[in-house]
Order: C-alpha cells, then structure tokens, then sequence
C-alpha cells in the first residue's frame, strides 16, 4: 500500500513507521530538524511493543512531491486541517483516501468540505507518543490502537484496505460500525484528560491518585458525556464510569501531547478540547463549569508561551 503521513509526530511516526517496518511504501512529510534528521538517520521507534529503526525513511517537506496514494495518514495539529487539506488533494486525486487522526472532531468536517466526502474516512488513534529527539519516536506504555471506519456517503472499502494492512503490519487495528460515536468517545476523554493534566502539570498517574483532582477528571468527563448525549451521540450510561477504569489502567506517566507542548512553549489544541466541550454544551443550553475553568486555565499559553 502506498501510504503518505502528514504530520510526522507521535501518532504519525509511530503507526507510519510501524507500517514502512512491514514493507509499506511510506512517505513521512516533516518540518525542520525532525525532517533532516528522517533523511540522514531514518526514523527511530523507541517502544515496550519492540525498538524499530526505519533506515531508508522516505521524507520530505512537501506534499506536492508525493505521488497519488492510497491512504494518507493525516496527522497535523489542529490549526493546520484546512491548510494542510488543500495541500493533500492531488495525493487523493486518483482514487485514495485520507483518514484523519486529529484529536477532537472538527478535521473530517473541514477534510470533506475540501476534499469531498467520498475521500475521507474517519480514523481514531489511542497512543501515548512523541517526538523524544528529532527523529526519535518515544511511545509510553504499550497502548497502540487505530479504530478506523467509513462515514456515510463515504468510501468503507479504503477503512477495510487500511485495516488489514495494519493487522499485517502487527498494529492493533480494528473497523468501527459507528466511526462518530467512536471520535465522541475518545473526545470526552481526551479533553478531559488533557485540560486535567495541564492544569496540573502532572502526568495521570497524579491527577488520578489526588481526591481533588480526580473529582475534576470524572466532572470533565461526564460533561463531554452530557453534551454528546445531547447532540444525540449514543453514548453509553456506563461511559464514564468505564472511562475511569481506563484512567486506572493507564501508565501513571502517561501525560497527554497537550502537556508535552504546553512544557515545550508550543501552541496548543485546548479550543478544540476543553473549549470544544463548552461550544458543544452551551449549543444544547448546558453548562459546562468544569470544562471552562479548564481552557481558561491554559488559555494564556494557547498561542504559545507568553513573551
């Protein structure tokens, strides 16, 4: 399969590189030194799942260089999705897919609007991992899961395509029957676990073991869970309480990729997150207090660190 990852950060370099391991034609697109480094070093893996070195990593800065592909991972932040899509439509051109793997729910919105529904397919990732060093992926804990799935009017064979190159490729993988319910299950626990974890500074291993800060996870949640019911997701009555569980079994270092760029002085996705569940509440006349204490505890810090 030829594949195309744009956005070479810890979901994309982890499951792209996973996927070149296997025999993949991968083409990684990056920035800067991590780009520089994939072209002199290759792409290095650092996991509990098994260490892995991409030698020969294709790599570029430009999408326009790539030729049409099957599948492109589409791994940007945020801020980037409509830019970025505009940039991927001839890698899509003659037949392909892409599947977002954005944090929140926003990017296949935007992916159909440029490219056509019938290109986009949705995708969620569940990973702990970052760029360690230019070149270096570092995956915390063994977590490595892709839930991809057709949205209606869309394209189900490239979800199927896609999910059983993973599965050769060893990578935990599975079809989703519901791909939206899907993208709001991850959501109400992401923001969570992102604003939590931000406002603290801490990884989920504090967050978690302190009565104060657990009480904020499990509010934020249930109103990621309240506001999605209310948009007619069909989440279950059980969610948070199993989202809980899940917190338990987590790596108590496990910090969300938000931490990691709010500690680096980078720019942040809480608009999309924390600030996202209070839009979506306030859409549906709830509240949403736990989540808005959340983003404005970060709020100072979206565009970067403050001069």
């Amino acid at each position: 399969m030829r594949i195309a990852v744009i956005g070479t950060g810890g979901v994309g370099g982890y499951f792209g590189g996973r996927l070149a391991q296997a025999g993949h034609e991968v083409t990684f697109v990056a920035r800067g030194r991590h780009l520089a480094a994939l072209r002199e070093r290759g792409l290095t893996i650092e996991s509990l799942r098994g260490n892995a070195t991409i030698g020969a990593a294709s790599a570029t800065d430009d999408p326009g260089s790539i030729a049409p592909c099957d599948i492109v991972m589409f791994c940007v932040k945020l801020w980037d999705v409509e830019p970025a899509a505009r940039q991927i439509a001839p890698l899509v051109a003659k037949g392909g897919a892409v599947i977002p793997f954005q944090n929140g729910l926003e990017a296949p919105d935007v992916l159909k609007r440029v490219l056509g529904a019938d290109k986009v397919v949705g995708g969620v990732a569940y990973i702990a991992a970052t760029i360690r060093e230019a070149g270096v992926i570092a995956h915390t804990g063994t977590m490595a899961r892709l839930v991809v799935g057709g949205f209606e009017g869309g394209n189900p064979h490239a979800a199927v395509a896609f999910r059983d190159a993973c599965v050769g490729a060893s990578i935990d993988a599975e079809l989703s029957a519901d791909i939206n319910r899907t993208l709001w299950e991850k959501f109400c626990f992401l923001s969570a676990f992102s604003g939590c974890t931000c406002a603290a500074r801490q990884p989920i291993g504090v967050v978690r073991s302190d009565p104060d800060l657990r009480g904020t996870f499990e509010a934020a949640v249930t109103e990621g869970w309240a506001a999605g019911r209310a948009h007619d997701v069909p989440l279950s009555d059980d969610y948070v309480a199993r989202q809980m569980k899940a917190s338990d079994a987590l790596p108590a270092e496990m910090k969300a990729s938000m931490l990691h760029d709010l500690e680096a002085g980078r720019r942040l996705e809480a608009p999309w997150l924390s600030g996202a569940i209070v839009r979506l509440a306030q859409e549906k006349g709830l509240a949403a207090p736990v989540s808005r204490t959340l983003y404005a505890a970060v709020k100072p810090y979206v565009d970067g660190a403050p001069a």
